[in-house]
Parts: structure tokens; C-alpha cells; sequence
């Protein structure tokens, strides 16, 4: 059977007396989207906040491909391969598209100028800044030299993404990347989703909007309570099914869940 490329188990985290995490579980399988959702305050995005190394567990395991990780903090995260696109971007508006998907990874020019002058080598980053948008199928935004500013929310969003995707080796996570977006981006985003998984990257999205979710979703991890309530499908449960888990109303048997990866 598929081992899971991220694992969580038995995971607690508590915020003085308030109980964010209360032994919680989650796997997420190669090549899938698994999409979280929960109530304010179910724990959804402190779960995944301890993967990108914002938070880290009084108690509880965690793997990465089958190795124990412990993060702490974003940076270690992050060279561990796990990017996370956060619903307020971080991205730098005054600052260039290309100079955005290289910030605090910027590329040095050869020799001397790079070594001891610290000179950036802009007209790579340019070119590989265009050829990471170019394979995400981003073609919406034609001029990498132009402001972040000067774009659309759905562009900006697509250049956090591309800036996980291209630097995210092992897990990419969106928190609610739809969230201030109106329709027509929201589908832009969530193609870019897709085509994300499609090159092979597991992708763990936080949302509310359950129209988003059973869309683009393999799997389907309802949080309840500062643990995981169930694992289900769009196939084999309904959006009033999700909601019903959310609140309490409706429980499912663990024979009736999707533990373990889906086909599609």
C-alpha cells in the first residue's frame, strides 16, 4: 500500500487553555489534494501549521516520506521541501514578480560580482521566474518585470503558488487561497491546483467553500473539535454530508472512510 508523504499522529497543541489540537491525525498520499475543512476554531489551520513549522506540538508524531520531522520553525519547513501560500500571500507589492518568486532566495551572479559585490543575477531569475509560470500554465500575466501591485488578486495569488511550486519539493499547502477572490479567479486558482497535482505534488488546501472543495479534492479531511472526525470523498458523500460531520450531526463509521489514497 502508498505510504503517506505526510503523516501526523496523536498531535496536541494547546494555546494556554484554550485547546487548538486535541490528538489529532492526518495523512496526506502522493499526488493528491487533500482539502481540510472544520468550523472556526475546529483546529484546521494550527494542524497544518505545525507542518510548515509556524507551530510546533507539545506532543504527537510527525513524518515527512517516512522520516520523523520536528520544525521549528518556517525556514526549516521550508527546506525540508513544505511551502505553504498563506490567505495573505506575503507577498512584496512594490517589488517585481520575478524579485517576489526568488525573495530570500536570491540568485547570485558568477564569480566575484556574486561572491564578494553580492550582485543579484536578475536576467535568470527573470528567465526561470517566466518558465515557472510558463509550466503552471499561468499565462494571465505576460510581463514578469511589473509590479505585484499592479496586479489582480487572482494574479498575485498565482504568484504565491508559483513561487511554492517552484521551490516546494516534497508538499505545497493553501490556506484558503479562494478566500478574497471572486469566481472567475477562484477557477483560475483552482486550475492551478490541479495542475499542481498533475506534476506530481501532493497539495493539502484549507477551505470554507465547499463548492471549491468538492471540485478540486481527492480527499476530504473534516476537522471537528482539535481532531480528525472523518476522511471522505466527493464520491461517496455530499456537501450537507461534510457540513453535518463539521457540527456533530452525522458521524462516520471508520470502514466508511477514505484512510487510505483514492483513485481517480
Amino acid at each position: 500500500m502508498t505510504e503517506p508523504i505526510l503523516k501526523g499522529r496523536k498531535l496536541v497543541k494547546t494555546f494556554g487553555k484554550v485547546v487548538g489540537l486535541n490528538g489529532a491525525d492526518i495523512d496526506l498520499y502522493p499526488g493528491e489534494v487533500l482539502a481540510v475543512i472544520g468550523d472556526n476554531g475546529a483546529g484546521k489551520s494550527t494542524l497544518v501549521k505545525c507542518f510548515a513549522g509556524a507551530h510546533t506540538p507539545d506532543s504527537g508524531t510527525m513524518e515527512l516520506a517516512g522520516r520523523p520531522v520536528e520544525f521549528r520553525s518556517t525556514s526549516e519547513a521550508r527546506e525540508a521541501g513544505i511551502e505553504t501560500v498563506y490567505q495573505t500571500l506575503a507577498v512584496s507589492p512594490a517589488l517585481d514578480i520575478s524579485t517576489n518568486l526568488y525573495l530570500g532566495r536570491e540568485i547570485r551572479k558568477p564569480g566575484i560580482l556574486g561572491s564578494v559585490f553580492r550582485m543579484l543575477d536578475k536576467k535568470q531569475m527573470r528567465a526561470e521566474s517566466s518558465q515557472h509560470l510558463q509550466d503552471l500554465g499561468i499565462a494571465t500575466i505576460q510581463n514578469i518585470t511589473q509590479a505585484v501591485e499592479t496586479l489582480s488578486g487572482g494574479q498575485r495569488q498565482a504568484v504565491a503558488v508559483a513561487r511554492a511550486a517552484a521551490f516546494g519539493s516534497q508538499v505545497i499547502i493553501l490556506d484558503e487561497p479562494t478566500a478574497a477572490l471572486g469566481v472567475r479567479e477562484s477557477g483560475r486558482v483552482l486550475q492551478l491546483i490541479r495542475d499542481l497535482r498533475d506534476r506530481g505534488l501532493p497539495v493539502v488546501l484549507i477551505s470554507h467553500d465547499m463548492q471549491n472543495v468538492f471540485e478540486v479534492a481527492d480527499r476530504i479531511h473534516v476537522q471537528r473539535l482539535g481532531r480528525r472526525a472523518a476522511v471522505i470523498t466527493p464520491q461517496t458523500h455530499s456537501m450537507n454530508d461534510a457540513v453535518a460531520i463539521m457540527t456533530g450531526a452525522m458521524t462516520v463509521d471508520e470502514e466508511d472512510q477514505a484512510l487510505g489514497p483514492v483513485s481517480r
